[in-house]
């Protein structure tokens, strides 16, 4: 099993930084303006963590690629961690933007379009009812609200490291005893949530059974794969267990697939036949555009009907001015139509499989004890040896100057992998010649570790 020197990987590390000072002029230009009017010179405080010393401004998008205001092309792997896993500015979706800008943007009230995305989203989930957010978070936040409503219940049940945005009750994890604690440097929580969320491990069925037969758990929140912290698989039978408890102890069943829409047409939900009593999915569904969705059962339909006042529906802010708004509904409804297709994922899967093998080649060549694992179209290397069956074994194998670094290294080579950790996404858009030219510097890259 090979290893390599710390040091050198520090030495290495200021290396590329310099490189990429010096490669990048205009984007440093640009930065040093930006920071006198954004914080952190940048519109989201999170992107002051991109591997260099500022980041990288982009000029314009096509497909899998990019380009910045230097000039320089770039093989798009993290397409907007999702957002854009359409590829950018797919044609069908900016046909349907150009056509409804014209025509009015947002307008607090409906329209004929509205209800063939509805009816598009009962095709390819299941479930019977939608309602409309901007952004997954919010359609998480959406349902909590109505979950706590329904069952009078104040806890939520989610898993160590999950994923879900930035809800307030998902920011918990358990320490190295297996206590719960809130995630560090949690900003200003409203409420510790310690005293909102239960947290346990994925695919630990004990735990759970043990955690829901308090009778105060509202919902369990979860992907259905996690992401965000490598690629945990369910464990055989752990879907049906999840849903035969939730069932047993009178909790409804949350599935997130923001992430794991990548698994094909109607998410991991509808491919592996799972029973949610609410669904949501925001990110890549209008294109780009901001959009996002929450479906729920008949149950859930009618049990919240008999407890919402009417005359207060407005109160809890389940929506929002510009949920719904008419350009992203537009855009939904081409991106799913004439996007989001059977034939996208068939040629995306090829070529994400292409992608996985090449990089397995590279592992398996220098005897690295590092793991890929793949979703669909979506895939991500981590730094150990053996496939983690939860959130804490993959935390525990978390390396942030490795993880700098060889995302530095592809950056400065022209291809951008997922931020803070190495995730690839593949769009129909991408081409073999990318995946190779990925292939070929990531080899590269884990040469200039060990010589």
């Amino acid at each position: 099993m090979t290893t390599f020197d710390r040091s050198r990987l520090e030495q290495l590390l200021r290396t590329e930084e310099a490189l990429f000072h010096q490669t990048h002029p205009k984007s440093y230009e640009l930065y040093q303006r930006a920071r006198k009017s954004l914080h952190g010179g940048v519109p989201m405080l999170w992107m002051i963590r991109w591997a260099g010393s500022f980041p990288v401004f982009v000029k314009e998008a096509k497909g899998a690629h990019f380009t910045d205001v230097d000039g320089r092309d770039y093989i798009d792997f993290c397409l907007g961690d999702t957002g854009a896993m359409t590829g950018h500015a797919p044609a069908a979706t900016v046909r349907a933007i150009r056509d409804q800008i014209e025509k009015g943007i947002t307008l607090m009230l409906p329209f004929e379009d509205v209800i063939a995305v509805g009816e598009e989203l009962q095709r390819r989930f299941g479930l019977p009812f939608w309602q409309f957010a901007l952004t997954a978070t919010d359609a998480n936040r959406f349902v909590l609200r109505m979950a706590r409503l329904i069952t009078g219940r104040q806890k939520v049940l989610v898993f160590n490291y999950c994923y879900h945005g930035s809800v307030d009750e998902t920011f918990i994890i358990l320490d190295e005893e297996g206590t719960p604690m809130q995630r560090p440097n949690n900003m200003g929580p409203q409420i510790d949530p310690i005293y909102t969320t239960k947290v346990i491990e994925f695919n630990d069925v004990a735990a759970l059974e043990t955690a829901l037969s308090s009778g105060e758990v509202a919902a369990v929140l979860t992907e259905p794969v996690m992401t965000n912290i490598g690629i945990i698989h369910p464990n055989p039978g752990f879907h049906d267990e999840l849903r035969k408890l939730t069932r047993k102890y009178g909790t409804l069943l949350i599935i997130d697939e923001t992430h794991t829409i990548c698994t094909g047409p109607g998410g991991y939900t509808r491919a592996f036949n799972l029973q949610p009593d609410f669904f949501t999915l925001g990110k890549p569904i209008a294109g780009g555009v901001p959009a996002a969705v929450y479906g729920f059962t008949n149950e859930v339909a009618e049990r919240f009907e008999a407890l919402l006042d009417k005359n207060d529906s407005d109160v809890g802010g389940i929506g929002g001015t510009l949920a719904g708004n008419a350009l992203s509904i537009a855009a939904m409804k081409a991106t799913f139509e004439q996007v989001l297709t059977p034939e996208f994922y068939e040629k995306a899967f090829a070529l994400q499989e292409k992608f996985t093998q090449g990089v397995e080649t590279v592992i398996k060549e220098f005897a690295l004890p590092w793991i890929v694992k793949r979703l669909g179209n979506r895939s991500e290397y981590w730094f150990r040896p053996t496939p983690p069956k939860n959130g804490g074994e993959a935390a525990a194998a978390i390396d942030h100057e490795l993880d700098r670094y060889m995302h530095l290294f592809a950056l400065n080579r022209g291809i951008l992998m997922t931020p803070f950790h190495n995730m690839a996404l593949i769009s129909p858009e991408t081409t073999q010649a990318d995946v190779d030219y990925h292939t070929r510097v990531f080899r590269e890259a884990v040469l200039s570790l060990l010589i």
